[in-house]
């Protein structure tokens, strides 16, 4: 993980003691300063954020997070709560929320379990187990079916190929299994893709999806596309997607979270804080490239007020 890609790093003159009194005198007495507020929880790494809540109860005897929902309300509350969840604990959290209650919010779990490592996802599923008692597995299988709850299950075990293991005769077998499973068969043999798609490793599959276009004259995307539906075709495609680029993938997310009447803001305040200290950067580049605008101008046009600038904040600079 190259954390340098992120937009958000440690602040250097960091004093979690002066950064709590900041916050508290922004919370007291009538009406909330909401500027310091954005201004220094964007400008603190996660790690640092969770120091200014261990400062803020020892010299305040109060919980951060409890004042701060308190203080704030609506959309700038969330992106602020989800900034101050524990990073580690962030994914857990998210998926825990998309199983919970009535309705289950698949795009969530295609989200991050498509785009996520072995070793991140290792670790989302341990948290998982000390936060909430369960297994992240049982709790999808418990609100899935068929081939997607098939899928997801392999992508939770977490058992993916190291990168370092390509073998050449198997990438030729396995863009022909995949031929042979969907354009060429009648009807679709979506085993094939689950054990495909969900062990082999990226270096590995992006071989298969170059051989696979050799084979049949299509990208993989397509044959997904006429040969699954649904929310099974959906994750395909995430996993596809993030075996070619991950910040890619982000940049599609995203930009699909901002489209058309509305706006997605649990999606866009996910991705931008989880990969606020990841990848953003990449991210950037890559809206930049495939939609002819930066994320920041694009974030800029579909939000407002704090809710916004704290967004742009998190972005962290314009590439106009």
């Amino acid at each position: 993980m190259q954390a340098t890609r992120g937009s958000i790093k440690d602040f250097q003159a960091f004093k979690a003691n002066d950064d709590a009194e900041a916050l508290r005198k922004a919370m007291k007495g009538l009406g909330t300063d909401e500027d310091p507020i954005m201004k220094i929880l964007t400008s603190r790494s996660n790690a640092q954020r969770q120091q200014v809540a261990v400062a803020f109860k020892t010299l305040f005897g109060r919980d951060l997070v409890d004042d701060l929902k308190s203080e704030l309300t609506g959309k700038l509350e969330k992106v602020i709560v989800a900034l101050m969840t524990p990073s580690n604990m962030y994914d857990a959290h998210e998926l825990r929320h998309a199983i919970k209650g009535a309705g289950t919010k698949e795009d969530v779990l295609i989200e991050i379990l498509a785009s996520r490592s072995t070793t991140e996802m290792n670790h989302t599923k341990k948290v998982f187990k000390e936060e909430h008692g369960s297994e992240l597995e049982d709790g999808i299988t418990g609100d899935t079916s068929g081939y997607f709850q098939r899928m997801l299950v392999v992508l939770v075990q977490a058992n993916r190929d190291p990168d370092s293991k390509v073998n050449d005769a198997l990438v030729e077998q396995d863009a022909q299994d995949l031929f042979k499973a969907g354009e060429v068969k009648w009807g679709t043999d979506e085993e094939k893709f689950i054990t495909i798609l969900g062990t082999r490793s990226n270096a590995h599959l992006r071989k298969v999806f170059d051989k696979y276009m050799t084979i049949s004259g299509y990208q993989i995307e397509e044959s997904i596309d006429r040969e699954t539906s649904g929310h099974l075709e959906k994750l395909l495609l995430a996993i596809v997607k993030s075996v070619r680029c991950v910040p890619r993938y982000f940049a599609e997310t995203l930009d699909r979270a901002m489209k058309g009447a509305g706006t997605d803001d649990e999606t866009l305040i996910r991705v931008m804080v989880s990969r606020s200290e990841i990848d953003m950067l990449d991210i950037r580049k890559e809206y930049r490239t495939h939609f002819g605008k930066s994320l920041f101008q694009a974030i800029k046009c579909d939000t407002s007020g704090d809710y916004r600038n704290t967004l742009l904040l998190i972005c962290g600079g314009d590439d106009e």
